[in-house]
């Protein structure tokens, strides 16, 4: 099981969905061109950094450092770590999927149903009285930004240096399936969410975007936040056995995009290999205390070369209290690393970057917050109608 895991720690991509750009977004782009593919921008980003056979990396620290000045580390992090997805829509009554047909299904499956059940009891959901109709909660954020190492076959260089900066963010939760995220970082604000049909986002380089594909929860909901969210992506999970987080015995449930999904979810040329989600549950306490994401795009370049994005996303997640009689995660901390390597070439990048949450409040069934908190802006909304 340990080499297993040793493998998962070097995958995962984020989720570079176009139109909406889940994935590294180093700007490059002016305001007047904000409606060009996300991926073209990249694609000459890197096009630019190539290190041709033989040539002395350190003699490109300086383009290199002026490309992840302050502000691009930053935006490149806030891409990354600031609102990604979950790789598969939300089953919204986990429960009843639990129950359903277990004697039927196969025994990596039953055990993982079995697994989400003890999730729910360890986290209070099964004893609950009243269901929580919506939720709220406000956090803090140290982002840290963004040590790069570029190889090229025989020479290596690491390049940045670790900065971080603080933010906080907002978010509201209302089922089935809406959501909304104001996100903060040194002086960069992101917005994002969900009416239940459509995930969109903003930022100040790149506009508002809509998410392809199905409706997918917000991964920060499931870090603990709200674990019938959280239960409701494992339901149909497979048990892969055991594994430790530290010195902590946990099993570990895998879900994956189906092909079909993946394929919806890839736009232009960037195509969406995989997208994988791992979780660890102690078997002590039956909480979730880490998440692991794998994922994979693929986009060709102009010279008829094909990049390769893996980004690995790793959460701890700990510190539950009780919030109205549920188990409620508040603190965490997630690790990402992007890889990019070239199909025909020796050349390739890794980027690793950092996140420390902590949640200050959560409240459950706020009054008054209805579905009008959660509708799409104006531009959005056209490009759904227009034909």
């Amino acid at each position: 099981m340990g080499s297993r895991s040793a493998r998962w720690r070097q995958s995962w991509a984020p989720q570079p969905l176009t139109p909406l750009m889940e994935g590294p977004d180093p700007e490059m782009q002016e305001e007047g061109t904000k409606k060009e593919s996300s991926w073209e921008a990249i694609r000459e980003w890197f096009k630019a950094q190539k290190i041709s056979p033989g040539a002395n990396i350190s003699s490109q620290q300086s383009f290199y450092g002026t490309i992840h000045a302050k502000t691009q580390d930053l935006r490149l992090l806030l891409g990354v770590l600031g609102c990604p997805l979950a790789p598969i829509p939300s089953d919204h009554d986990p429960a009843l999927s639990i129950h359903n047909h277990i004697k039927d299904t196969p025994f990596e499956t039953s055990t993982a149903k079995y697994i989400i059940q003890q999730y729910l009891a360890a986290t209070g959901c099964l004893k609950q009285q009243k269901e929580n109709k919506n939720m709220y909660a406000t956090g803090m954020v140290k982002m840290i930004c963004c040590e790069t190492e570029i190889s090229s076959g025989k020479n290596v260089k690491c390049l940045g240096t670790r900065s971080s900066e603080n933010g906080c963010f907002v978010l509201w939760q209302m089922l089935p399936g809406m959501w909304s995220l104001e996100l903060v970082v040194g002086g960069h604000k992101i917005v994002a969410g969900s009416n239940g049909k459509t995930v969109w986002r903003h930022t100040p380089w790149l506009g508002t975007h809509a998410a392809k594909g199905p409706q997918r929860p917000l991964r920060r909901i499931i870090q603990g936040l709200d674990p019938k969210s959280t239960a409701s992506l494992f339901t149909n999970a497979q048990c892969l056995g055991e594994n430790r987080i530290g010195n902590v015995d946990c099993f570990v449930l895998k879900v994956c995009a189906d092909r079909e999904t993946v394929i919806e979810r890839s736009e232009g040329p960037a195509e969406v290999i995989r997208h994988i989600l791992y979780g660890y549950f102690c078997q002590k306490s039956g909480l979730l205390i880490y998440l692991e994401d794998s994922h994979l795009t693929r986009v060709p370049t102009q010279d008829s070369d094909t990049v390769y994005w893996e980004t690995t996303i790793g959460s701890s997640i700990g510190d539950y209290r009780d919030v109205d009689g549920i188990l409620i995660a508040h603190q965490g901390r997630s690790i990402a690393t992007v890889f990019r390597f070239d199909e025909l070439s020796m050349q390739h990048s890794r980027t690793r970057m950092e996140e420390i949450w902590t949640i200050d409040d959560v409240m459950f069934n706020v009054p008054g917050l209805s579905m009008d908190h959660f509708i799409p802006p104006a531009d959005i909304l056209d490009t759904i109608n227009s034909p």
